[in-house]
């Protein structure tokens, strides 16, 4: 016992290196958590008697059950509808990032171009086909 009782401690406190793969990262994560979750079931748990064991689980897992429709809901009228519907177009449409005049300048541009490329290609197999058909059948 002749080291310093400092020194000990001081050794077991030195950062762990941190994890290079996935797979030592999740392990890292294990270990540091608690050995019982939270949403685990305690099995000390009695269950309640006069239920079946499948209802009991089922309404341990969702809670209560979903209330059922009697009739119909009653519908907003027809312009409180479309009022809501041309409100709710608006909030969508500033949400709507739109185009700066240059991107606007150069997305014209690279459409007239591909449409330009298009129609000299369907043009050029018109004219092709064309005049293969007059050589053939005259």
């Amino acid at each position: 016992m002749s080291e310093e009782p400092g020194k000990e401690r001081e050794e077991d406190q030195k950062p762990q290196s941190r994890p290079v793969t996935a797979a030592a990262r999740r392990e890292r994560r294990a270990s540091a958590r608690p050995a019982a979750r939270k949403d685990a079931a305690p099995a000390a748990k009695a269950k309640p008697k006069g239920k079946p064991a499948a209802e009991t689980e089922a309404e341990g897992k969702k809670g209560r059950a979903t209330p059922t429709r009697d009739g119909k809901e009653k519908r907003a009228g027809m312009f409180s509808r479309l009022f809501r519907f041309l409100k709710e177009v608006v909030a969508e449409l500033r949400k709507v990032i739109w185009p700066t005049r240059k991107q606007m300048i150069t997305y014209t541009a690279v459409v007239l171009v591909f449409l330009a490329v298009m129609v000299a290609i369907i043009a050029g197999l018109d004219l092709g086909i064309g005049r293969g058909v007059q050589a053939i059948f005259g």
